[in-house]
Formats: C-alpha cells, structure tokens, sequence
C-alpha cells in the first residue's frame, strides 16, 4: 500500500511539473499552448542527442532539458502567437487561432524525432547516472524519485510564493484578471508573457528528462500522452490556481495508480478523458479554481 502511494505521488509529480506550466500560461497570458506535449518530448530527446555523444550527469541533463525547453517555448510565441494576437479580430479569435496553431506546430518537433529514431524509444544509458534504489522497511525509493518529488513540489511553492509575493508576479496576476487595466498601470505584457513561456517550457523540459530517467525511455508519441494528463489536472484542479494543479494532478494519478493496482490496467488511459467530462459537467471551475473564468 505504502509503495502504491509513494508510485501515485511520484507520477503525480511528474504530471505536477508539466501541467505547472501550462496552467501558469493559460491562467494569466491565456495561452494555451497544446504544442507543450511536443516541447516535452523534444527537450528530452535533445538531451538524448547529447549524452549518447558525451557521457554527461543528470544534472547537467536536466539543464540543457530545462534551456531547450525554453528556448522552443519563447519561439513558438515570438513566431506563432505573437503574430496571432496581433492579427487576430478579438480575444476569443485569437485563443482560437492559437489552439489549432499549436496543435500544428507539435507536429514538427515530433515528426523530426520520429524520423530520426525510427519511432524507437529512446533513453539515457550513455549517460553517467545511474539509478539507486533504496529499501526503508516498508517502501522501497529511488534516486530518480527523490529527485521528481524535490524537484515538483519544490518548485510549484516557488512559483506559488512568486506569483503571491514578487511584483512581478503580482503583475502576471493582475494580467490573468485584466490585461487592459494592467496595461494602462504600466505592466509591460509582452516582457511578462515571454518570461511566462520560458519557465512553461523549462519546467516541460525538466519533466520530459526526470520522465525519461523514471521510465527507462520514451518515444517520440509519450509527449502526446502527457498533454492530455496535463489538461486533465489544470480542469480537476483548475485553471490558473498553482494549488489547484498540485491538487488534480495528485488526485489524477492516485486514481490512475489504483485502477492499474486493481484492474488489468486497461482502464488507465480512459481516466484523464473521465476526469475532464465529469468536472466540466459537476465543478466546471475544478476544485479549487475562480469563481469567474476569463479563458475558455
């Protein structure tokens, strides 16, 4: 029972890190950027090109996971959604826009990683790490959870203390409620929205390496896969509560965790598809989300 809870809150964790991220964006720029999956991958997948040239740390990996992460973030918004903001007739178009362009540019970083490992998994055994694990009695832990579970819980309070205490934190809040007023203050949004795409990428770029270390490997697809979790922890929890992610992707992944502890496991992929549809149809705000939603 034990080590089913510390499982759930290790992939709780890794779904954690990624949806932060997407949250943050959707909740105050009111981004939502479904090319965040292909990100995921493809940081991974980079650190992968690496390492099976150079022997390389998981520090040092997970470092150049979280650059090009954000480094494919701020492109995707300086060349696709920038663009359709400025172009675009009304808010609601442009959200529009931008959901279907980023369903179309995931394609391209998947489609270059498919080509080039023939759709295999792909790890990071060239590497120097390697993983431990340790036996406390009644749980048995790894290195690589230790790690995931620091790492995820660490930074959802630093973004939590950040958005709530740092001014400019304070401004992306006051973007999320009213992008007009905080502009006539003084908030700079374009200087804000790239910071915010920047840390959504590096935290989907930290999650795509810690992901990888957890399971061994990942193909080119796994990206995908993780969108959808991620959507489906940003609606249980709700949207821009940095403590409503925590809650709904815990929650996610305990329930996740014990269909496939009590069931063949064929029922696990269909729980984040029911999550959405009977929050949207019960708590359409999630669990701990604002009363008023400006996005949609």
């Amino acid at each position: 029972m034990a080590q089913d809870v510390l499982n759930a809150l290790t992939l709780g964790s890794l779904y954690l890190l990624f949806a932060l991220g997407m949250s943050l964006a959707w909740g105050t720029i009111g981004i939502l950027n479904f090319a965040h999956g292909s990100i995921l991958m493809f940081s991974a997948f980079s650190a992968y090109l690496v390492v099976r040239e150079v022997a390389l740390s998981m520090p040092v990996l997970l470092l150049i996971g979280a650059a090009v992460g954000a480094v494919l973030s701020l492109l995707v918004q300086v060349l696709a959604f920038e663009p359709i903001q400025r172009r675009a007739k009304d808010h609601r178009q442009a959200e529009l826009q931008i959901l279907v362009g980023g369903i179309g540019i995931a394609i391209i970083p998947l489609a270059i990683a498919q080509h080039i490992t023939s759709s295999v998994p792909f790890g990071y055994s060239g590497g120097t790490f390697r993983v431990d694990t340790y036996d406390l009695g009644f749980v048995r832990i790894s290195n690589v959870q230790i790690v995931t579970l620091v790492a995820a819980f660490g930074l959802a309070a630093a973004i939590g203390w950040w958005l709530k205490a740092a001014r400019p934190g304070l401004a992306l809040r006051g973007i999320g409620v009213d992008p007009e007023v905080s502009s006539l203050m003084g908030v700079d949004r374009r200087r804000l929205a790239l910071l915010t795409m920047a840390v959504a990428g590096a935290l989907a770029g930290l999650a795509g390496v810690l992901l990888t270390y957890y399971l061994g490997s990942i193909a080119p697809e796994t990206g995908d896969a993780f969108l959808l979790k991620a959507f489906a922890a940003i609606i249980l929890g709700g949207v821009g509560s940095i403590a409503g992610v925590v809650l709904g992707a815990v929650i996610l992944a305990g329930i996740e965790t014990f269909v496939l502890v009590t069931t063949s496991g064929t029922w696990a992929p269909a729980i984040a598809f029911g999550v959405i549809f009977l929050m949207l149809l019960v708590r359409p705000n999630g669990l701990l989300g604002r009363q008023e939603v400006r996005r949609t």
